[in-house]
């Protein structure tokens, strides 16, 4: 087996902010017609491959996971739809029309489905991380025009602007020639230059109700943190797993074993490549006040800031996302996605160093950047379900 893995660097942030969904459309179209295939996943699986891709903030990633014998027709497909994708009026409209259901599905119809546009549009006042990579609206989705995709085309799906990797039970040099034969000829545009505005320093704690007919009420707070190539993120990231990852962490034991007040209480960042968000998500008891149940909260985080973590919890937590990472990483496509995320973020050796990042923390690490983005100024919070 092989994996063909092409990473392009754009993703919702790089959207104009009248526009916004139009990075994850142009992932749909990329599935659609090209001047010389009706439909990429049929071509797909009649070589025994299986294709798909995702979108998020800040890339978009394609791949293809095929028998190693025809890696040659993974590389033309990619080729293909590259240079000569069929931006049709017809298509595009068709492609609209899956988004659009997709985002009454997954954002509009489900509950607690709308909390990435809130929690997001409350934390950030200028950078585009305010909108989630699905767009803020329906209607803004059903007004693009063909030049609105084909300019979108033009400016980010080039060579240039793009990091292949190819894995699996193949050859170098034969991989080489495939790769030079299918992609050599092509023009490499220049680069688009990104220029994306700083969020501004919050300075003071954000606070929003929001009413919805939901199961459960929910407290969901957002703290700034430092971005993926940060020298703090390693330690920015095991302080989420010390609070809110399984049975073991703090927020499990003291909220969730240690009272009735909770059904669920979880920490987690957002791996952004610009400075992110450190969540905190808790789903309240039955009958439970809002102010009762965040007041419990700040009590877990102001033990750990006053007592800091121990070294027991940072050996625990770093071999769990040591172990995590191998196994992420044991199938072809895993591997092909790990080093073009990598190479694009500061080289693909930085996946066999990454976990000395790692090792290296100490408790103080984690310390230090638990006064610094737990901060009560630099905390959003909202309030939501039946009884905000």
């Amino acid at each position: 087996m092989a994996a063909v893995n092409l990473l392009y660097d754009v993703g919702s942030s790089d959207e104009e902010s009248n526009k916004t969904g139009l990075a994850h459309l142009m992932e749909h179209l990329m599935f659609s017609r090209t001047k010389h295939i009706t439909k990429f996943d049929d071509v797909m699986t009649r070589v025994g491959g299986i294709s798909n891709a995702w979108t998020n903030i800040d890339v978009t990633d394609y791949y293809e996971e095929i028998p190693a014998v025809n890696l040659e027709t993974a590389l033309w497909l990619e080729s293909e739809r590259l240079l000569n994708l069929d931006l049709t009026d017809e298509n595009i409209e068709v492609q609209k029309s899956v988004v659009i259901e997709e985002f009454k599905q997954r954002y509009l119809n489900q509950p607690y489905g709308d909390i990435l546009h809130l929690m997001h549009g409350l934390a950030y006042k200028r950078h585009p991380y305010q909108w989630p990579t699905i767009g803020k609206d329906v209607d803004t989705i059903k007004s693009f025009t063909r030049d609105d995709v084909a300019d979108f085309h033009h400016r980010h799906y080039s060579i240039g602007n793009a990091v292949m990797c190819v894995s699996g039970n193949v050859g170098f040099e034969e991989t080489i020639q495939l790769v030079e034969k299918w992609f050599g000829d092509i023009e490499g545009r220049p680069r688009q230059p990104r220029s994306l505005p700083n969020e501004p320093v919050q300075e003071r704690p954000r606070f929003v109700t929001h009413h919805s007919e939901v199961p459960n009420n929910m407290i969901f707070r957002t703290y700034h943190m430092c971005g993926r190539c940060d020298d703090d993120y390693q330690a920015t990231d095991l302080l989420s797993d010390v609070l809110g990852n399984g049975a073991s962490s703090r927020f499990h034991r003291e909220l969730i074993q240690g009272t009735d007040m909770f059904s669920e209480v979880s920490a987690s960042v957002l791996g952004s490549r610009d400075p992110g968000l450190f969540y905190i998500r808790a789903c309240l008891a039955q009958g439970v006040d809002f102010d009762k149940a965040n007041a419990a909260i700040d009590m877990v985080l102001n033990k750990l800031f006053a007592d800091g973590v121990t070294q027991q919890e940072v050996d625990k937590y770093v071999n769990k996302y040591i172990s995590n990472k191998l196994f992420e990483s044991v199938g072809y496509a895993e591997k092909a996605s790990l080093l073009s995320s990598h190479e694009l973020l500061w080289g693909a050796d930085g996946i066999n160093t990454e976990n000395n990042r790692y090792r290296l923390l100490v408790p103080a690490d984690i310390h230090r950047v638990a006064s610094q983005v737990l901060n009560e100024n630099n905390c959003s919070t909202i309030y939501y379900g039946p009884d905000a």
